[in-house]
């Protein structure tokens, strides 16, 4: 059998589907707070959880609407470099939020 291929036995006929590598971990946002008022807990995850469902780690926060000294954005710079290492994949929206928390630290 070549390599990247996985044989499945139907009946008569044998399929041959690639393999194809996918994503075991990707760190994206998970909505909390009150209707109107996003609150975004920044997460790794399995990609087949639902948005608010389980997750591995909770690495940080944005908080969209945050007014006078509240925080609006919050990473763990070394969780985040830990589960890239490891293969975790970004959301667009996710890096989006990192690129700019880069930003601001200058």
């Amino acid at each position: 059998m070549p390599t990247g291929e996985k044989r499945y036995n139907r009946g008569l006929f044998r399929v041959r589907t690639p393999f194809v590598e996918k994503i075991m971990v990707v760190i994206r946002l998970s909505r909390g707070g009150a209707k109107k008022r996003p609150f975004y807990n920044i997460v790794a995850t399995d990609p087949r959880n639902r948005r608010d469902g389980r997750f591995i780690e909770r690495i940080g926060f944005y908080n969209p609407v945050a007014s006078g000294a509240a925080q609006t954005l919050s990473i763990k710079q070394d969780r985040l470099t830990h589960w890239q290492s490891v293969g975790a994949q970004l959301s667009p929206t996710v890096a989006g939020l990192v690129k700019a928390a880069g930003k601001e630290a200058v």
